[in-house]
Parts: structure tokens; sequence; C-alpha cells
């Protein structure tokens, strides 16, 4: 130990510009593998009793690990044992610490049926694959030899499935763990709505896979298909007053279901293309309650799908069965629901309108998407302008 803390010493001190990586990272491996090797042993004489910890608990504090780093260090020091060819392989700089790990990983997963394996192969392989693509390969291979053992752990893996979703300041944290099909079905249809959607659109992926999610649960609770509760079909209700509404001065925000409050102007966004009721109240007594009734009329939405294929927002190729039908003279602001003064927009183009501050100018039968602040100038008659919608 003490020549390799004087070399470990010496290599601090060199030039970081004339140190090769791959050797640097060879080395290490190298030094983690003898690492599993001690905390293996270590754990074979007791040493974690002596503290009064667990044999993984001992390993985590004593290196500083996390619990599963821990794990695979005790696990690569008890298979390395079983792989000599491995092993030497490993120690020799051929293969890297994250293959032998997976090597290993699927050598303790087989048992006694390890001696399927052919370790030159395996060698092979590790040498020749990505971690990615070498991890692939050991959980086909899994199937191949132990099929009833995998599909046991298949099923051990989906019991920890879990979703959670909390509100935190305003805004909704979720946090979840998915089986492997419920994941790949969420990321493919991530996917398909997290593209750029066009020229405006300068949200980072992160946040655009954000609004997919949004779109996905819209689109589902606007189809109809799910469930029906108290005889009604699933839907966000939001309260709000005249006032409230038209945005006016003073007005008090909208309201969500369960109390929270709501912008006005998500609310105005919201009242573009929704199902209304009109409720009268005397003090909090309510003492009547309108027949609901749609902002924007099955005719005229067909009428809108007839006109335009794809969201009017420049360069986006979302449908238009996934966009709301949006008013050109804003409906809370008294703007008449005329087929040819409504716009199909997505979630995202209709955000930037109502809540972004952009405003739109329909000229020549063209739709102009006007930034926050910009005055937009149409000569009508001499010297008369106006503000885009």
């Amino acid at each position: 130990m003490e020549k390799l803390r004087a070399a470990v010493a010496q290599l601090e001190t060199e030039d970081p510009d004339f140190i090769d990586p791959r050797e640097l990272s060879s080395l290490i491996d190298r030094q983690q593998a003898k690492l599993a090797e001690v905390v293996h042993r270590g754990a074979q004489r007791g040493h974690n009793t002596v503290e009064g910890k667990t044999v993984h608990g001992w390993v985590a504090s004593t290196c500083r690990l996390s619990g599963s780093g821990a794990s695979d260090r005790l696990r690569v020091g008890a298979q390395l044992e079983n792989l000599p060819r491995i092993a030497a392989a490993l120690k020799s700089g051929e293969i890297g610490y994250q293959a032998a790990s997976l090597v290993c990983r699927l050598s303790d997963q087989l048992g006694e049926k390890r001696n399927l394996m052919d370790e030159e192969q395996w060698v092979e392989y590790a040498r020749s694959f990505s971690i990615d693509d070498l991890r692939r390969l050991t959980e086909h291979a899994r199937y191949v030899a132990d099929p009833d053992g995998a599909e046991k752990d298949n099923e051990e893996n989906y019991e920890q499935r879990y979703l959670h979703l909390s509100e935190l300041g305003g805004m909704y944290k979720l946090d979840g763990v998915l089986d492997r099909e419920g994941g790949m079905a969420l990321k493919t249809a991530l996917e398909s709505l997290s593209r750029r959607l066009g020229e405006l659109d300068h949200r980072t992926p992160k946040q655009r896979r954000a609004d997919a999610l949004k779109e996905i649960v819209h689109h589902a609770l606007d189809g109809g298909t799910l469930p029906r509760r108290n005889g009604a079909r699933p839907h966000i209700a939001v309260h709000t007053t005249p006032d409230g509404l038209r945005g006016e001065l003073g007005a008090g925000p909208g309201e969500l279901a369960n109390g929270a409050p709501i912008s006005n102007k998500t609310v105005q966004r919201l009242a573009c293309d929704s199902l209304m009721h009109r409720v009268l109240k005397a003090d909090s007594l309510v003492v009547d309650v309108g027949r609901a009734h749609r902002t924007a009329q099955p005719a005229q939405w067909r009428g809108l799908r007839a006109r335009h294929k794809t969201c009017a927002g420049p360069g986006c190729d979302r449908p238009a069965s996934w966009t709301q039908a949006h008013h050109l003279d804003f409906w809370s602001r008294d703007g008449k629901t005329n087929l040819g003064r409504l716009l199909p927009l997505c979630y995202f183009h209709h955000r930037l309108l109502h809540e972004g501050g952009w405003q739109t100018v329909l000229a020549g039968g063209r739709v102009e998407f006007i930034p926050p602040e910009t005055p937009v100038m149409i000569k009508r008659r001499w010297g008369e302008r106006r503000w885009a919608a």
C-alpha cells in the first residue's frame, strides 16, 4: 500500500495534458477489481460484525459507496473467484471494470448454471461491445440459459413500480419507476410529441417532454375514452367570475377543483374551447346552474379541420385533432365564435398567445405571430393603426 500511495502521489503531480486517459482508466479499473476482492474477503472474515453493521452497510460506509455500489463490489469480488478468465482479463486491462461487472452479474444470476458460460467468448464480447450493448447481451443470455429465473426476476421488478404526484409550490412534481414495457410505451409517446414545433419553439428538450406528457393527458381527457366518474367524463374543472374571465383589473384568480388558484390568462386560454356552465350564487349558496354549452361548436370544429390539417402555428406539424380552437378576438373579451375568426392551435402555440404575451394578425388568409411588446401596423385608413388581437 505504501508503494501505491507513493505512485498515486506521483501521478497527481503529473501534467494531465500528457496522461493517456485510456491507460489511466485501465489502471483505475484494475484497482476497482482489487477493491472488490478486498471487500469480499473482509465480508467473509466478518469485519462488518465488529462494527455492528450489515455486510452491505459496512462496505458502503467503509468505501464511501452507495448501496448499489457496495452490492456491485461484493458481487464482483465473489464472482471473480468463479470466473478466472474474466478476472485475468480485468487485471491485465483487456476489459474494463463495468464490463466485468455485467458478466459477474450474469454469473451470479445463473448460479449453478454459470458453467454454461464460455468465458473466452464473454471476454471477446466485453472487448468488442459497448457497455449498453453488452448489458442487452447479458439480459438475452439470461433468458436463454435460465428463462424461469429471468421471469421470476421480471415479476419482482414489476412489483417495484410506482408513480407519485405531489404538489410543490404552485407546480406538481412527478416521480416514478415504470416496468420495461410501460416505460418504453411512455418514452415512445413522448418522443413522438417532443420535437420542436417550428421556428418559435425555443423550449429545452426536458420542457418539451413535460409539455408532451401534458398533451397526452389532455388528449385522453378530450377523447372521452377514460372511465366515467359519477356518470361524467373526467375533466379539468375551473371556477371563475365574469370579471376574472375578462381579465379585468382587480379580479380574483380562477380556481381549480381543489381550490388552488390559477392565472386568469390560463382561464382565458381554457375558455377558448371548453364546456361552460353558468352558475349563479347568493353569497356562497348556489341558486341556479345554467345549461352547459361549448364555446366552439362541433360543426365549427369540422370546418376548422377541413381548412387546417395541422396546428396553425408557423412550422407546426401537430395534427388538427390535437389542437384547441383559439379565438383571434379573445372569447373572454366578447370575441365572436365565428369560423372565420377561429384557429386550431396546439397546446404550445395556444399558450404563447395567452400566457406568453404573443399576438396574432390575420392578413390575406395568412396568420402572423407577433412577439410581445411589438406594435402591429395595419393600414385601414390613412394614419389608423391597431394592435394585434
